[in-house]
């Protein structure tokens, strides 16, 4: 079957809409909510429900993959999405919309997970970082052209939800044509003799926990610099307009560097690329700090932070894959997930704790700090499992 035969890109073009879906919902809820009068505090706590609902939702995804398979996981968290897009329109109150952003959440998180753990599961080891990249850069592109959308409001403050509901009805319907396939645990090289759900995660943590702390460091690098960055743009001297400007080349610096990340991850292994981007990210953000007060500063520190930390999530998923054996997939892209999110969640607090403690020292270290502390811990894993192609 043609679709069949394409099914790699049909779920890239799933993985890009979720993106696009997201990027788009963070700032058109918070512009409209703005123009309602809604507290700014209760803006930013209404904005974590996305990230709760993927919190909510991760226990209980492994059992329904492994009896279910991808497919249908996935075409039910793409419903969840598209009728929640749908329904945003309809009924314009708080905590109404708070349920909807869980729902969100909830059926992107079934999106992520299928299609990543599909991904990882069928990708050739030697090709693994690359396959991933693709992963990582469409995610990002949606992400990135998903505030686009806020242009709409001007036309009609229901266009962008309807717009992004198709969108994602497009593909959900394109899926329903790819066959479904199931986690493969029968391979007797990569046995696992664990039975329970919670047994699997508390190996998975032991094997790979290295890897989460990737997903997790990018979680907490993104929303703190799309969060928090700007309270302390503001409090140095920059104006609103510039940081609208240069924070977005972190997310759209990382679309250049991905690919070649991932190919080149493939040939040296994830780890020495892992302390490489890092390493570099460290020195980036050091010279960062004392630039700052520079607009060609500030915008060379964000565009070449994200051409290098900017993949930290897509090889963190590829060094997971590499440590785990296929029957662990699951539980280790599930624990990527809850890694990257509880970063988000905690990023903009401890940014914001930061400030708050040392108003005098430079926002840019508190990053350092977490890389450097991510960087050893890399750089004290033995190499046991991760998979190097010459």
């Amino acid at each position: 079957m043609f679709l069949d035969r394409n099914r790699f890109w049909i779920l890239i073009s799933f993985v890009t809409v979720s993106g696009f879906s997201q990027g788009m919902l963070l700032p058109l809820l918070a512009i409209i909510l703005e123009q309602n009068g809604v507290p700014s505090s209760v803006n930013g706590l209404h904005a974590t429900g996305l990230y709760i609902g993927v919190l909510i939702a991760s226990p209980f995804m492994e059992k329904p993959l492994r009896k279910l398979g991808y497919k249908p996981i996935i075409l039910i968290g793409g419903l969840l999405v598209l009728g929640s897009l749908f329904v945003f329109p309809i009924w314009e109150v708080l905590w109404f919309w708070f349920i909807l952003r869980l729902l969100v959440g909830i059926g992107d998180h079934m999106l992520h997970f299928s299609t990543q753990t599909w991904i990882t599961s069928t990708a050739a080891p030697d090709k693994r970082g690359r396959t991933i990249a693709f992963y990582g850069l469409f995610f990002s592109l949606g992400f990135s052209l998903g505030p686009m959308m806020t242009r709409l409001l001007a036309i009609n403050e229901s266009l962008p939800f309807i717009v992004s509901a198709i969108f994602c009805l497009i593909i959900w319907l394109l899926m329903l044509f790819v066959r479904n396939e199931h986690v493969n645990t029968n391979d007797e090289m990569e046995v696992v003799e664990v039975s329970s759900s919670i047994g699997r995660f508390i190996k998975t943590g032991k094997i790979a926990w290295v890897a989460l702390l990737s997903p997790f460091a990018y979680g907490l690098l993104e929303s703190t610099l799309h969060g928090i960055f700007p309270v302390y743009g503001l409090r140095i001297g920059h104006d609103v307009e510039l940081l609208a400007l240069v924070i977005p080349f972190f997310s759209l610096a990382s679309l250049i560097t991905q690919i070649p990340l991932g190919i080149w991850s493939d040939k040296i292994g994830r780890k020495k690329m892992l302390l490489i981007i890092i390493s570099l990210g460290i020195s980036i953000f050091v010279i960062g700090a004392q630039v700052e007060h520079s607009v060609i500063g500030l915008f060379f520190t964000f565009a070449f932070a994200g051409m290098f930390v900017g993949s930290l999530y897509s090889l963190g998923v590829s060094y997971m894959a590499d440590l785990l054996p296929k029957s662990l997939l699951p539980a280790g892209n599930i624990m990527c997930g809850i890694a990257f999110s509880i970063g988000s969640i905690t990023g903009p607090y401890l940014g914001g704790l930061f400030i708050e403690t040392f108003p005098n020292t430079s926002f840019f270290y508190v990053i350092v700090f977490l890389l450097l502390f991510v960087l050893i811990a890399i750089g004290s894993k033995k190499e046991t499992g991760d998979t190097v192609s010459v």
